[in-house]
């Protein structure tokens, strides 16, 4: 019953074709989902990958799973994939919705999935950056051989991703009409298609313009593109903030989701409101932005624990 982690894909657009999978089961259920319930094609996509990735394990149709097989399904993952427990969580939360679809659709009378709980989330604080190391991170000098082009863009990439708070499957669906650098504004597609409008800072903006100056006449309209013109995919923006931590020579991990966290933990430290940041992340509920009250806490102790001379002294 081995399984491999299915391929990730690394192309990610606006206007993304819906992934439609060889199961016809499995295909009516993506096509209701993202037409219907209004998810995103990426979601769908997940969705549906997840589905698939359980028919493998199972060797068989998933629409006759058990709910044991749903357990060892899950320990599978857990003992022998080492999945974290957010994945396995995530992979769950795909089973249920479909087995959900499942009996609406008359196609069971039961749903296997009652019962099997998800592993739990270990309570951790994001990482988070502090000023001086989100400055040399984007201060980094640049892989050597890299044309002017790839220089700005990648430099634009890091002020944007810092500027905003936005997530990289942002940053990769953003088109140029999105963009506007004059006002500081930027027009983001996030989770389930909605819409929302973030704000960017004066060096994020310079960035990107000097960006434009460099962009190769394409077609595609997306904002950020490749040395061929189309666009830039999450992977690739992912490797691009991973060699600005290579570079940079700073402590701590470095991605896009840590500049996000970042972001918003500045931003509350040097006095936002956590309505404004709760609107500029795209957060549903403010209690998702809440945790950010916890990482401010830690991240002042820290630098106080870094300034305060008391301790350090010999003679205390």
């Amino acid at each position: 019953m081995a399984a491999t982690p299915p391929e990730r894909r690394g192309r990610a657009t606006r206007d993304q074709s819906l992934y439609l999978p060889e199961d016809p089961i499995v295909r009516a259920f993506v096509t209701e989902l993202h037409f219907a319930a209004g998810r995103g094609a990426r979601t769908c996509e997940a969705y549906a990958r997840d589905i698939e990735f359980f028919a493998k394990f199972l060797g068989r149709d998933v629409v006759g799973a058990q709910r044991a097989d749903i357990k060892a399904f899950v320990l599978h993952l857990a003992s022998e994939l080492r999945y974290q427990p957010a994945a396995i969580r995530r992979k769950l939360v795909a089973i249920r919705r479909y087995f959900r679809y499942l009996v609406v659709e008359g196609r069971r009378e039961d749903d296997p999935t009652i019962g099997v709980d998800a592993p739990k989330l270990p309570k951790r604080l994001p990482v988070v950056l502090d000023e001086d190391e989100v400055s040399r991170l984007i201060g980094a000098p640049q892989p050597a051989g890299q044309t002017e082009f790839q220089r700005f863009r990648d430099r634009a990439i890091m002020e944007v991703l810092y500027a905003s708070g936005i997530r990289r499957a942002e940053v990769a669906s953003l088109n140029v009409h999105d963009v506007d650098t004059k006002r500081r504004i930027m027009r983001v597609i996030g989770k389930g298609n909605k819409q929302r409008t973030v704000l960017i800072n004066e060096s994020a903006a310079e960035a990107m313009d000097k960006y434009l100056g460099h962009r190769p006449r394409t077609p595609d309209e997306a904002f950020f593109v490749g040395r061929r013109g189309t666009r830039l995919g999450v992977r690739a923006i992912w490797e691009i903030v991973k060699n600005f931590e290579t570079l940079s020579g700073i402590r701590l991990h470095a991605s896009p989701h840590v500049l996000r966290h970042s972001f918003a933990t500045h931003l509350l430290e040097n006095g936002a409101d956590l309505m404004t940041i709760k609107e500029l992340l795209g957060h549903e509920s403010l209690a998702t932005t809440q945790i950010y009250t916890n990482v401010s806490v830690e991240h002042m102790r820290k630098t106080y624990d870094n300034a305060h001379p008391r301790d350090k002294r010999d003679d205390r």
